[in-house]
């Protein structure tokens, strides 16, 4: 149904990169626009409705982080930045200009699926005292709300999910980080 296809605007200047991302989302059902700068961008999102953003930082004539900021002053669209720099200083830029996530090139396409699959349905699992809300991600033990980070969270809800069955750490670093993860794994 056409009606509830979600519709996601890629900004990307590499050419290949877009029509991977594009044809990737395209065969998850997504309705997929593309654009190849900031400028023509902000164009198509005056234009068209969209459920999500996906853009690159590094573009010529309006890069990623200055689209975002014009978007923002008029939406709150979620935004995804997709880069090449696994630079946290560019990351922590990104969140403070009110993008919602991050992926870092070369990504996981299924990586970039998960962030953008927002439930709309309240789910929350639960396990003895233990409640996760997957909408809003917080975790409840009895009643008591305890903080976690994102990827905490998301450590959790995989175990929960899988319970009674061992988790190995490899297989949680894939889930969660979802690509090869370098580094310590501890």
């Amino acid at each position: 149904n056409i009606m509830n296809r979600q519709r996601i605007l890629i900004v990307e200047d590499d050419k290949e990169t877009l029509e991977l991302t594009a044809e990737f989302l395209q065969a998850k059902n997504y309705l997929v626009d593309t654009a190849t700068n900031g400028v023509e961008c902000i164009k198509k999102f005056k234009e068209s409705k969209y459920d999500m953003i996906i853009l690159d930082i590094k573009m010529p004539n309006l890069d990623g982080h200055t689209t975002c900021k014009m978007i923002r002053n008029t939406s709150n669209i979620p935004i995804i930045f997709l880069t090449a720099l696994s630079d946290e200083s560019d990351q922590i830029k990104g969140f403070e200009l009110g993008c919602d996530d991050y992926i870092t090139k070369p990504f996981s396409f299924n990586l970039l699926l998960k962030r953008s699959h927002n439930e709309n349905k309240n789910t929350s699992l639960n396990f003895e005292d233990i409640s996760l809300d997957l909408n809003t991600y917080t975790l409840k033990v009895k009643d008591t709300v305890v903080e976690l980070t994102l990827k905490e969270f998301n450590i959790l809800k995989e175990l929960i999910e899988k319970y009674p069955q061992v988790i190995t750490r490899e297989t949680l670093l894939d889930s969660i980080w979802g690509y090869d993860y370098y580094g310590d794994s501890r």
